[in-house]
């Protein structure tokens, strides 16, 4: 297993240790090591205060100072350096009102998790285990540490982040630690839409995705977080098209075939027929007509919900809106098969359109289709050509700057697109001819 933080994480506790201080790993980073699992990053605990710390270390960024917490800069790395501490009491189901500074055994008993509440002593090489971490990662379990009512109140957050750890792992959640996410789940709206989005992110393009989806849905947090997911339960497809099921089996069937996706990808996928219960009906056969536009609409409005950057939300909605424009890729003009092929979206709508059709019908000649001419326009002119004209040769030309202007252009970048026209000379040539001028 190569760690090639591991040996400045050491260092650090080792200056620690020299002057004087008590120093562990804690937390995560002690739990994926145990898992033989290369952590992505390494936190400290030590009796030291901030003060402390930043004295001994050249380079900290008082992140959280009255509560004990440093960043500590080495090799250009962040490691967060944290006195032991208890926490007081609770008043925004996030945070605590103070904090008492302790010992390493009551810093433990106050985390959430025991597979998250193990120390590490580099030095000797040795676990510390002081609330059955170690064992519940042997038996594959989530438990809280201590009362999971007490945990959860502490931080509602908690109740989605036992989801997200049991998926990565694929680790069962503990009954009673169930049962409390269970009851407390209509509470997780307490906590802020930026944090709940962070957690859904991590669960949906983690490991084991379709399993984090049904332990959402099984918690009862599906129906509080995303009720339109919910919704999709139940509803029925036309089975010679969806063999599968309903459309949440065939949503959850994509996120058990995804491959570490993309944010975008992730909640395309689960937002891909979100439209479906509101347009369902019966006819000769279920028809869903116009769910991509509804299901458009309704993922904008989710995804400002829980307060999406502006650019991920604009490429999820897009793939929402187009992914039923695969069924058309052979009938299309050159000119518009280009513009959806150069679209910036398209890669990850491609593989949503793959993950459609193999948890449905399974044809995925329209996929192929897209791979070869992808491959025949290769070349960058093939897909997005040098304008032949610009708006300065069309006022040469005698037109009027306005909306006219776009009309000309695209109708001259169609007719690039489709090697009909290929100089300046040919563009002047059809404009006059289509236009006037």
């Amino acid at each position: 297993m190569k760690d090639t933080n591991y040996t400045t994480a050491k260092k650090i506790v080792e200056t620690l240790r020299k002057k004087g201080h008590e120093a562990y790993f804690v937390g995560g980073c002690v739990r994926d090591r145990v898992m033989k699992i290369v952590p992505q990053d390494y936190d400290i605990a030590t009796d030291a205060r901030a003060g402390e710390v930043m004295k001994i270390f050249k380079r900290t960024i008082p992140v959280g100072a009255k509560f004990g917490v440093v960043i500590v800069v080495r090799d250009g790395i962040n490691f967060e350096v944290a006195t032991f501490r208890r926490d007081g009491d609770y008043i925004d189901s996030r945070r605590p009102i103070a904090v008492h500074f302790s010992d390493a055994k009551e810093d433990v008993l106050r985390r959430d998790f025991t597979i998250n509440g193990l120390l590490y002593d580099p030095v000797k090489r040795k676990v510390i285990d002081y609330a059955g971490g170690m064992q519940d990662i042997r038996e594959k379990t989530i438990r809280t540490i201590g009362d999971p009512y007490e945990r959860f109140s502490e931080d509602k957050l908690r109740l989605i982040r036992a989801i997200r750890f049991s998926a990565r792992f694929k680790f069962k959640i503990e009954k009673k630690t169930f049962e409390a996410v269970r009851k407390l789940a209509p509470q997780i709206t307490e906590v802020s839409a930026e944090r709940l989005r962070d957690e859904l992110v991590k669960i949906c393009t983690g490991k084991n995705a379709g399993y984090g989806l049904e332990l959402l849905r099984e918690s009862g947090l599906l129906a509080v977080v995303l009720p339109e997911v919910t919704k999709m339960i139940g509803v029925e497809q036309p089975p010679e098209f969806h063999p599968e099921g309903d459309v949440y089996t065939h949503t959850k069937m994509m996120f058990d075939d995804m491959k570490e996706p993309s944010t975008e990808l992730a909640f395309a996928v689960l937002l891909h027929d979100v439209g479906k219960p509101r347009t369902f009906r019966r006819a000769e056969r279920i028809r869903f007509d116009g769910h991509t536009n509804v299901g458009a609409r309704m993922a904008d409005t989710i995804l400002r919900r829980l307060r999406f950057p502006n650019d991920e939300r604009d490429a999820i909605v897009t793939a929402v809106f187009n992914h039923l424009k695969f069924m058309d890729v052979k009938k299309m003009r050159v000119n518009r098969l280009k513009r959806f092929l150069k679209e910036p979206t398209f890669p990850m709508e491609l593989e949503l359109h793959r993950l459609d059709c193999r948890a449905s019908h399974g044809m995925l000649d329209n996929y192929r289709f897209c791979k070869k001419k992808l491959k025949e326009y290769s070349k960058e002119e093939d897909l997005r050509p040098k304008p032949l004209v610009n708006g300065n040769d069309l006022i040469a030309m005698g037109f009027t700057p306005g909306p006219v202007f776009k009309k000309i252009l695209t109708a001259v970048e169609d007719g690039q697109l489709e090697d009909k026209l290929k100089t300046k000379g040919d563009a002047i040539a059809f404009i006059r001819k289509k236009f006037g001028s």
